[in-house]
């Protein structure tokens, strides 16, 4: 039960983050020209995080969803470390850790995933 609520929420952060990036959303526009970043870039990461909520929602993939977005967010967590953004860094490694844990309670997703390709 608790991976279910976990993985709702991951989902729902994630496709509210990455449609705004894919949005073009002004404060998201300007995190990244302030970062340094192309906007390449921000469309680029808001699609990984689209696709990574969608991946979270197809059972068989969710974990391995899950350990995609977990490091997209070590690069969250690099840049708002590296640019002194404390409360973002709070919120950006909050979602690792919840990130982490999803793809822990999955690994055994994972293992048969690998074990079906393989």
């Amino acid at each position: 039960m608790k991976t279910k609520f976990l993985t709702a929420v991951l989902s729902l952060i994630f496709f509210t983050s990455g449609g705004a990036k894919l949005a073009g959303l002004d404060f998201e526009v300007a995190a990244f020209q302030r970062w340094g970043y192309p906007l390449w870039f921000m469309y680029f990461t808001g699609a990984v995080e689209v696709a990574g909520a969608l991946g979270l929602l197809i059972r068989p993939l969710s974990a391995l969803a899950a350990t995609g977005l977990a490091m997209t967010m070590l690069g969250a967590v690099g840049t708002h470390l590296n640019h002194a953004e404390w409360g973002a860094l709070v919120i950006a490694g909050f979602i690792l850790a919840l990130a982490v844990t999803r793809a822990w309670l999955g690994r055994e997703e994972i293992r048969a995933l690998v074990a079906r390709l393989g």
